[in-house]
């Protein structure tokens, strides 16, 4: 006896009986093989997931950036040093210019001068390495971009590398002399000549510096913040009052106490933070196309 086969097609009983009973056909792995999934946004550059990264090789991509990083920073001082005596010339123009030759900077240590030097380079070797580190920021958060997003590297490290340059040149050039002016002014009204450390000066510049620096990455980080769903332009323009007053209370904090100089630090402050509005405005994030992804007339089927 044969062995019946199971696909055939059933017979068609004659009129008036019963079909015979069906075996379903065995259904074959091809037609349950579900679609390729497209990655998403965490894909690296090896076809990878960064979600599938261990914690370990978290730290290994950290420190790798972190060293790459360090020898720019080496590079940046090492440029510096050889340049240290110009540029220190320059961090002391605004204070001297302001005392009108009056100011007497002095150094107490055998080998203060020296460190001073030190000082200024690491201080001037960190705006000229920027790029470098602003480059070795960009590869380390690249992995979680969308592959569009990537190609934005050019644009992110040169405005991140300007607008950090920008903000310690106005520091430099607007509130060291607004700020040295009312310091002096302080002394001048107790009748006493201002004799300061080298040391304690360079370190309130460099405290200075580099805060103005970071404040004026403000549309960089609306920027990100934007593109991660974290703030939108509207969220901003809401808080803008509130924006305004911290912006004053910074102003006054960091300036004499005069309208004048409270203005000109915080109007350039209000127009970092209306560029930021702009930013986000710019680059704000789509809502998700739900109507568009879900079925025909899903709600009225069946």
């Amino acid at each position: 006896m044969g062995t019946q086969d199971l696909t055939a097609p059933p017979t068609h009983p004659p009129d008036g009986g019963e079909a015979p009973p069906v075996t379903p056909a065995p259904v074959t792995p091809e037609l349950i093989t579900p679609e390729p999934v497209t990655p998403g946004p965490l894909e690296d550059g090896d076809g990878g997931l960064l979600g599938r990264m261990s914690l370990i090789e978290h730290l290994k991509e950290l420190r790798t950036r972190l060293v790459y990083a360090a020898i720019a920073l080496l590079a940046g001082f090492l440029i510096a040093y050889a340049v240290a005596d110009p540029i220190f010339a320059a961090l002391t123009l605004p204070i001297r210019e302001v005392s009108h030759g009056k100011l007497l900077l002095i150094g107490t240590g055998v080998g203060e001068a020296f460190f001073t030097k030190i000082k200024v380079a690491l201080i001037a070797g960190l705006f000229i390495a920027s790029p470098a580190v602003f480059y070795q920021i960009w590869k380390f958060i690249a992995p979680g971009l969308y592959q569009n997003e990537r190609r934005m590297a050019l644009p992110f490290i040169v405005s991140a590398t300007v607008f950090f340059i920008l903000g310690g040149f106005f520091c430099w050039a607007v509130v060291f002399r607004i700020g040295f002016a009312f310091f002096l002014e302080q002394y001048a009204s107790i009748g006493i000549t201002p004799t300061i450390r080298i040391s304690e000066y360079l370190a309130f510049t460099a405290k200075l510096l580099l805060a103005f620096g970071i404040t004026f990455e403000m549309p960089i980080f609306a920027f990100f913040l934007t593109k991660l769903g974290m703030i939108d332009y509207k969220l901003m323009m809401h808080y803008f009052r509130y924006a305004i007053l911290v912006i004053f209370i910074v102003s006054a904090i960091l300036t004499p106490p005069d309208m004048v100089s409270q203005f000109l630090l915080a109007i350039p402050l209000l127009g970092l933070y209306g560029l930021s509005i702009g930013v986000a405005y710019i680059f704000r994030i789509a809502a998700a196309a739900a109507p568009a992804s879900a079925p025909a007339g899903g709600a009225n089927a069946g």
